[in-house]
Order: C-alpha cells, then sequence, then structure tokens
C-alpha cells in the first residue's frame, strides 16, 4: 500500500518553519508500516530547505521514504501533480483523529491511527 503522510501537524507538532516536537507514536507506527513492506511519501507543503530539513528528521529516525510530494510511478499513467496515495495521513484531513493540546494547534493522535491499521491489518 502507498500511504502519503503530511509532516506539520502530523508527524511534529505545528511550529513552522522550525520543526516541532515529534507526536508520540509517530515513529513506531511509521517504522512498522514500512517494516510490513508499505510505501512512504512524504506529502508535505514544505519546499527547499525546510524540505530537506522534514527529509532528514526521517533519516534521523530510520524511516524509509519512497518519494516526497510525488509518487514516482504515476507518471507512466497520469500527468496529474496530485499525488496518488491508497491512504493520506494528515491533520488536516476529514475524520483523521486528533489530540488536542491545551495549547498550540491540535495533532495527529497516532495511537488512534495505529488502532485503525491494525483493524484493517495493515500493521502488526
Amino acid at each position: 500500500m502507498i500511504i502519503a503522510v503530511d509532516f506539520d501537524g502530523t508527524c511534529v507538532e505545528h511550529r513552522y518553519p522550525a520543526i516541532g516536537a515529534e507526536v508520540p507514536g509517530v515513529v513506531d507506527t511509521l517504522r512498522d508500516l514500512v517494516s510490513a513492506g508499505h510505501k512512504l511519501i512524504l506529502w508535505t507543503m514544505r519546499s527547499g530547505e525546510r524540505l530537506t530539513e522534514a527529509v532528514l528528521w526521517f533519516q534521523d529516525r530510520g524511516i524509509d521514504l519512497w518519494d516526497r510530494n510525488r509518487n514516482p510511478m504515476q507518471k507512466s499513467w497520469t500527468s496529474s501533480p496530485k499525488v496518488f496515495a491508497h491512504v493520506y495521513i494528515d491533520d488536516a484531513a476529514f475524520g483523521c483523529p486528533l489530540v488536542h493540546p491545551d495549547e498550540g494547534r491540535p495533532y495527529v493522535n497516532w495511537w488512534a491511527v495505529r488502532e485503525k491499521l491494525l483493524d484493517k491489518h495493515t500493521v502488526s
């Protein structure tokens, strides 16, 4: 399965242009997805140096990315810039489970996401 994952508010708390604190549960869940054979696409508004910082965040945590802001396979069947994935995990996605801290913006609740992935036998 191809999974597009946002960065700010999803993998880290909102602190753009800085990189916020790591969201609880994100690293283990993303590592487990990659270990299960799924492909991760970093799907973010970051570009240039800010995108490089986000990519390094994944590398520093041993999380392999298939690509960033593009699906390398879709050029063979479409010229659309919209990234094709089977699943999109983003704090702004309708229905995405969120944590609402006392201060700051909500971010993805990876424990709830993990439960949904377990239910679908996507991770073990």
